[in-house]
């Protein structure tokens, strides 16, 4: 019988979503990778313990998560059901919708249709009444954007999720979105995106418009799917994401240039001299903004779980420590 560490809200801190009530954790755990249903479930069950002994409450899941499509939830629904059933009310369990999930017109993108079957399925997954948060997974150039947050703003109004957040949006989508939850009473909670020390698009407007549209941030990639660990400092390994070149959105070698490498290694000199990891410093980094709400994290093993969260040892830069990032990265 699995037991919480009984100091897991003493260690991390929380944030508030945007002008919600919701606070979520610092670091939030992804399941984008390593929870597929071929993968080992104690090795996942103990990712998921550590996580939650370290306070992290936030599970982050999408329905076409695994491999196979759905396989993270069938994996965190076992978890859940064995190990955190009692602990429901003390989690952020989120799903999203808008990637292809299965055959013919109806299993894509961003129709009412598509965003309530899927999360019907998700539900039936994870065993789950509702989740917390759901999200539109990628903006559809070809359903209206009234259908899909009105069907957002439905499922809420069903008793199906709690709150409603969009992801991979650009920041002219996101502002029309958010006035148009906002009009059909329900709020958008969360935008997330992709943010790193080597992505910075989000810097282009798009935090200033969920700044005043009241919204949260919780990014993903913050790692740049582990280029920003101490794992590419001499170049590409043979056992690597990269190197395997899975697809699904893992990072390919073909993306990884020798100028990339080097600025990879000048940011690991940064982290030296601040005592951290590149890892930890990346996190840190992302994690300065006040209107970066959590940043999501990814792990393989427990013991990257416990690697990250020691990000919050060091959450300040000075600026000196800033312009030295800035000029690894020029």
């Amino acid at each position: 019988m699995y037991t919480p560490a009984p100091s897991r809200y003493a260690q991390m801190p929380y944030r508030r979503c945007g002008r919600s009530g919701l606070k979520l954790p610092a670091l939030s755990l992804g399941l984008w990778h390593n929870f597929g249903v071929h993968d080992d479930l104690d090795r996942c069950r103990s990712i998921v313990r550590t996580a939650f002994d370290c306070g992290i409450t936030h599970f982050d899941l999408a329905n076409n998560y695994g491999p196979p499509p759905g396989g993270a939830e069938v994996t965190f629904g076992k978890i859940l059901k064995e190990d955190l059933k009692a602990y429901r009310d003390e989690l952020v369990i989120s799903t999203k919708a808008g990637y292809s999930m299965w055959p013919g017109p109806y299993g894509d993108w961003g129709s009412r249709k598509y965003l309530v079957a899927s999360l019907d399925q998700s539900l039936k997954r994870m065993s789950l009444d509702y989740v917390d948060i759901y999200y539109h997974h990628r903006p559809d150039p070809e359903t209206p954007l009234e259908e899909s947050m009105g069907a957002l703003d439905a499922i809420v109004r069903q008793g199906k999720a709690l709150y409603v957040g969009i992801s991979s949006y650009s920041p002219e989508e996101t502002e029309k979105a958010a006035a148009m939850l906002r009009s059909l009473g329900t709020p958008l909670l969360v935008h997330q995106p992709r943010y790193s020390l080597l992505d910075r698009w989000v810097e282009d407007g798009l935090l200033d418009v969920l700044e005043r549209s009241g919204a949260g941030c919780i990014t993903f990639s913050s790692l740049a799917q582990g280029l920003l660990t101490d794992k590419y400092l001499q170049g590409i390994p043979a056992d690597s994401r990269a190197a395997s070149n899975r697809g699904n959105g893992a990072l390919e070698a073909d993306s990884i240039s020798p100028a990339i490498l080097e600025k990879v290694r000048r940011l690991n000199a940064v982290a030296e001299g601040r005592g951290q990891s590149l890892a930890q410093m990346s996190l840190a980094w992302v994690l300065k903004d006040p209107r970066v709400t959590s940043v999501i994290i990814g792990a393989s093993r427990p013991e990257q779980v416990l690697d990250s969260v020691r990000c919050l040892d060091r959450p300040d830069f000075t600026s000196d420590e800033l312009t030295a990032i800035e000029a690894a990265l020029a």
